[in-house]
């Protein structure tokens, strides 16, 4: 029986975004000094802004100097049959003082995901600080093998 051929194809905008909110595990790409570094990262994407938190380290640090970042996240059933989307945006870190509405929008995002984030039994206390990012292109592709 012959193999059938892959087909590739570019994701409308909305297909994209549906990928980007059924799932919550994509890698983060970031600017650090001379190179680039890339991070699993949890988020919870709505109304075009994706929603994250993570702990004090290098990667806020870089992201202080160059706020520019790129998001992928992939659905993958087969070699011939995946889903990919990538985000290129800028991240911003609410304030919880300035920004209050912005905050409360993201913690009740990320308790989307999980309900104990920033209370006495969060699985990842030191994970903190909040951070969006706002896209600014979105681009996906797809391949199946029909």
């Amino acid at each position: 029986m012959p193999r059938p051929y892959p087909h590739f194809r570019e994701l409308s905008r909305a297909e994209a975004e549906e990928i980007l909110a059924r799932n919550h595990v994509g890698r983060l790409a970031f600017s650090v000094e001379n190179q680039v570094d890339i991070e699993p990262i949890h988020y919870v994407f709505a109304d075009g802004v994706i929603h994250g938190r993570t702990a004090h380290g290098t990667k806020l640090s870089a992201l202080a100097h160059r706020p520019w970042v790129a998001l992928e996240t992939d659905e993958i059933e087969g070699l011939f049959h995946w889903r990919s989307v990538v985000v290129r945006g800028t991240v911003y870190k609410p304030d919880p003082t300035l920004d209050e509405k912005d905050y409360a929008e993201s913690v009740a995002m990320i308790r989307h995901l999980v309900p104990e984030a920033f209370a006495p039994d969060d699985p990842t206390p030191s994970r903190d600080i909040l951070f969006r990012i706002y896209v600014d292109e979105v681009s996906g592709r797809a391949a199946d093998d029909r």
